[in-house]
């Protein structure tokens, strides 16, 4: 659907969702994950998820594979979406650790919020991320998310509670950061 250098976002098939499973209970990548998801998750419990989100309005979800060999690696969202204020939640997870710490991520969001503002024409992307996860603050703020907040001792994870903090990046703030770029971008295509 969408390609960058690195990954391409795609529809999520039927077919994803063994390695979904896969992925969301396995403890070190869930230990990132801010959804509240039963575990062990069940085949059961990801097709009623497929399904569930194959028929919300208010949701975009895009399956991340890598361009060099067209790999399964993680998944991305906008949801909560809000039309009318023009506003979403995204969520972004790799499941492949292979794939951690190598800029995967922060392409595949960065094309997510390509989407968001370009194409459905929101004005603010919001995203919450535990404060021991000091990668994907980094890389959030790369995309030039601004923290606005924090949820204080929201998460309870491997014995303690930790702080979830909101970051969120506006239209005008994407533009001036990336608008040059995308009109190069995709005067390729």
């Amino acid at each position: 659907m969408l390609k960058g250098k690195l990954v391409q976002l795609k529809a999520v098939e039927r077919e994803d969702l063994p390695k979904y499973l896969e992925w969301m209970n396995d403890s070190e990548v869930r230990q990132y994950l801010a959804i509240g998801i039963s575990y062990p998750l069940t085949m059961t419990e990801e097709n009623d998820w497929y399904e569930s989100m194959l028929k919300d309005k208010s949701r975009k979800t895009y399956a991340i594979h890598t361009i060099e060999n067209d790999q399964l690696i993680g998944n991305c969202s906008l949801f909560n979406i809000n039309w009318k204020n023009q506003s979403a939640v995204t969520g972004i997870f790799i499941g492949d650790k292979n794939y951690w710490g190598k800029g995967y991520g922060t392409e595949a969001l960065r094309l997510l919020l390509y989407l968001g503002f370009q194409e459905f024409n929101l004005r603010r992307i919001e995203l919450g991320v535990f404060e021991f996860n000091d990668r994907a603050i980094k890389s959030y703020k790369k995309l030039g998310f601004v923290e606005e907040g924090r949820k204080r001792r929201a998460i309870y994870r491997n014995g303690n509670f930790y702080d979830e903090v909101i970051m969120a990046i506006l239209r005008e703030e994407y533009l001036e950061k990336f608008q040059k770029e995308d009109e190069e971008r995709w005067r390729q295509y």
